[in-house]
């Protein structure tokens, strides 16, 4: 028979954290441990009850608390109230006799620190949803079990996120998207085939090598080049005549029958043939390339942009300027932009933003780092301040050093057809708008906690999970 708690029984779970930073993760954990039936405490229930709120703070821990859970990042624990609430949660495990009293909930990596260094933590970095998994499993196994027949969700939680967001205005407000539209493309595309015999591979060989995109196919290859063109740039190969001549939107929509090809197939040549002009193009303007695992990121270095220069942009208007390189935490970060084609609803290039590390070798880049977890950790820590307005401001002075003085950044499909990319983002509007500060000042760097989300998690040899 269930026994009803004494008025000193230590039911709650306690969740240590530091104000404001931690506030949006206890705001989402809270209310799915009580739905989970579990009684939980955090400090901003009782924000407002003026000079009494540290004392309830920690009498809930000392008097109520049955675990502590202790939000782990470097940020948060280098808070003197966090350490206070470690010092205190560490004296329980005495106390009490519980050695898994403190739970720490690994939000970021973070430094091992004297007391909690080598206590089992709960990963959230590879995601809040699998972690609550994790914690819901290592509750389970410490036995402490919520009770799903006195589910109570205090409704201040909601409240407070309620009254800390941020307030919609009802006005329209234009947002800069990353997606560019491709204001002209070639009518027409072409298969070529040999009119004698050349090797299959040779062919295969020949296409790749062209100074302008082509992709061989079957006996032959497809190009936006035309005849002459292609007899001049393979001319060492051997002679070829254009087989089939396709128009592209019907070549995209339809694919090619007298090929056997569906609109997939034709659709995936296009888009490679786009991706390997807008390669070529960013290599002509001196970007560095890194392969990433599903496609290269072209980024700023020495060629295009000095360290901490200001690359103007805008060109109605008020001027505005962002930087594509400067040095942070001992590292150069270096921007970049990775170019995606895609055809619906309409022909444009989506622009993936990418940042490049490299230590600072005599007040420049060296060569960037080669350990592919290095560069997520330092992504994690440099650019998790970066706001959204910064984010856009560099892929707008991306754009210009593509573009240069035209209003079109042009992508070579062979020496006479071109796709030309508006030198500006597609603006969208969206029917309200917020009252978030519309201006950033010189010194606007990495300095907000807000962050674009969470990143791609790596995990340390030594590091131990549950």
């Amino acid at each position: 028979m269930a026994t009803t708690p004494q008025p000193n029984a230590r039911t709650v779970l306690f969740i240590s954290k530091a104000t404001p930073g931690d506030n949006e993760f206890a705001l989402w954990l809270a209310p799915r441990l009580e739905a989970a039936g579990y009684e939980v405490f955090a400090d901003i229930l009782s924000l407002d009850a003026g000079t009494r709120w540290r004392k309830d703070v920690t009498d809930a821990l000392q008097n109520r608390a049955l675990k502590m859970l202790l939000c782990c990042s470097d940020e948060t624990l280098e808070r003197d109230n966090v350490q206070e609430e470690i010092g205190i949660a560490l004296d329980l495990v005495k106390q009490l006799e519980d050695p898994k009293f403190l739970i720490p909930l690994r939000l970021r990596p973070y430094k091992k620190i004297l007391g909690i260094g080598e206590i089992q933590y709960v990963d959230f970095v590879r995601g809040w949803a699998e972690g609550l998994d994790n914690l819901f499993a290592h509750l389970g196994r410490l036995r402490v079990k919520g009770n799903s027949a006195t589910v109570k969700i205090n409704q201040n939680w909601e409240l407070f996120r309620r009254r800390s967001a941020i307030p919609l205005v009802n006005e329209p407000e234009r947002l800069t998207s990353n997606w560019v539209r491709v204001a002209e493309c070639p009518d027409a595309i072409r298969y070529f085939e040999p009119t004698g015999a050349v090797d299959r591979a040779a062919i295969a060989h020949a296409a790749r090598e062209l100074p302008f995109p082509a992709v061989p196919h079957e006996q032959g290859f497809f190009t936006f080049a035309s005849t002459e063109e292609i007899a001049e740039a393979l001319v060492d190969t051997g002679r070829f005549t254009a087989v089939h001549e396709f128009n592209l939107s019907e070549f995209l929509e339809g694919g090619a029958p007298e090929l056997k090809m569906f609109n997939k197939d034709t659709s995936n040549i296009v888009n490679s043939m786009y991706r390997k002009a807008w390669h070529n193009r960013c290599r002509e303007c001196g970007f560095i390339e890194y392969a990433y695992s599903k496609d290269s990121g072209f980024h700023a270095g020495n060629k295009v942009a000095r360290i901490g220069q200001r690359i103007p942009w805008g060109k109605q208007g008020e001027n505005r300027s962002s930087m594509l390189r400067n040095e942070a935490k001992g590292h150069v970060w270096q921007f970049g932009v990775t170019g995606i084609p895609a055809f619906w609803p309409f022909h444009h290039f989506k622009l993936k933003s990418r940042v490049l590390f490299a230590p600072i070798v005599e007040n420049e880049a060296g060569s960037h780092y080669t350990d592919v977890k290095k560069q997520h950790r330092l992504r994690r820590t440099v650019c998790k301040g970066w706001r959204n307005k910064q984010w856009h401001g560099r892929i707008l002075a991306f754009i210009e050093l593509l573009a240069g003085e035209s209003a079109f950044i042009e992508l070579k499909l062979s020496p006479s057809k071109s796709i030309l990319l508006e030198a500006a983002p597609m603006l969208f509007t969206s029917p309200v708008s917020t009252k978030l500060p519309n201006v950033m000042g010189e010194d606007d760097e990495e300095i907000d906690d807000s962050t674009l989300g969470r990143p791609e998690p790596e995990e340390s040899e030594e590091e131990s999970t549950v």
